[in-house]
């Protein structure tokens, strides 16, 4: 079959003949995918950065964002038939450890990522375990469904604590802050200012319902916040991991206010503890995933619902074969999410 490798430890990746997937296990299930769709995991490990060189064992098949089609199960599936429209979760965890088993798998120490430690879904069949898959609804449009795993992570951070009748700033606009945009406005935020320094990014923060948007390249971030909420945000989902977003993440958070940390600081990041947290009582929630599988349920829920609209976070569509130009746009950070036709 064909499929997307990390072939060699350098930038890159090629398409290229693998043996296909079988089942080997009661419990598997293998499936064609649709569509996939781009993560900024995926660009770290086609850039080969630090994080990727110290963590990715080439050749591996990337990717892990995707809905497909249930085309054969292991004899102990239960839950799926052929024909099934499914999309997967990223993380496949152990199911035995004390988090796994008090509903912390998101957090299981065992966790490994598709496209990451084991191969993932950017291929013409890939074979993943039947807990691992979520079933989705016949009516639910392709695009929406392959983006499920990423949506997954700005539910979690939306939702960590009570968001409805909130003010919140949104700092960082990559793909999963834009969709935390729209989270919060379909869950009943007041107001929402979104900050990154990137102007597309920003126009497509304002489509996805910010109220106002804030160029940090060109003014102070903190300073813009506090003008737009004087006692400082209910809520501030930090989406970006930049060092000086992070610090001014509980700068200008109110005090007992919520601050969501999901971005990922490339460096040590030096912060005020007395005064920017303890001080101000502030409920501190860190965002690894989604919650196993109550984050899955809650999506599924606002999808049906009708409220959460993410046609434009999908900026762009390749086919497979081009993937490359699809990694290049992220790395510019000229695009929200990037669908890749499998067929």
């Amino acid at each position: 079959m064909k499929a997307i490798v990390k072939q060699t430890p350098a930038r890159g990746a090629v398409l290229m003949d693998v043996p296909a997937p079988q089942i080997t296990r009661g419990d598997d299930v293998l499936i064609r995918p649709i569509l996939t769709s781009i993560c900024g995991t995926d660009y770290h490990v086609y850039a080969w950065d630090p994080w990727s060189a110290g963590r990715v064992i080439p050749p591996r098949v990337m990717g892990h964002e995707y809905v497909g089609e249930v085309i054969e199960v292991g004899p102990d599936v239960r839950s799926l038939r052929p024909g099934d429209r499914v999309s997967g979760e990223s993380h496949r965890v152990c199911g035995v450890c004390l988090q796994c088993r008090t509903c912390e798998g998101h957090v299981c120490a065992e966790t490994r990522i598709f496209g990451v430690d084991i191969d993932g879904c950017f291929a013409d069949t890939v074979c993943v375990p039947e807990s691992s898959l979520w079933r989705n609804p016949p009516d639910l449009p392709a695009e929406i469904a392959c983006i499920q795993d990423p949506l997954g992570n700005a539910v979690h951070a939306v939702m960590a604590g009570d968001i409805a009748g909130k003010t919140v700033a949104v700092l960082g606009c990559g793909p999963i802050g834009l969709m935390a945009i729209a989270v919060a406005r379909a869950c009943g935020a007041t107001h929402v200012v979104a900050s990154d320094t990137r102007r597309y990014r920003l126009d497509l923060a304002t489509r996805l319902g910010a109220d106002r948007v804030i160029d940090a390249g060109e003014c102070d971030t903190e300073q813009a916040v506090l003008d737009a909420f004087p006692r400082g945000a209910d809520v501030v989902l930090e989406m970006s991991g930049a060092p000086p977003a992070i610090k001014a993440a509980f700068r200008v958070a109110r005090r007992g206010g919520r601050v969501s940390l999901m971005g990922i600081p490339t460096r040590t990041v030096e912060l005020d503890v007395a005064e920017d947290m303890v001080m101000k009582g502030l409920d501190i929630r860190c965002i690894v995933g989604r919650r196993l599988y109550s984050t899955w349920a809650t999506m599924s829920a606002l999808l049906e619902s009708g409220r959460l609209d993410l046609a434009p976070v999908i900026t762009h569509r390749f086919r497979f074969e081009e993937f490359e130009r699809g990694m290049e746009l992220m790395g510019q950070g000229l695009c929200g999410k990037v669908i890749l036709e499998m067929d």
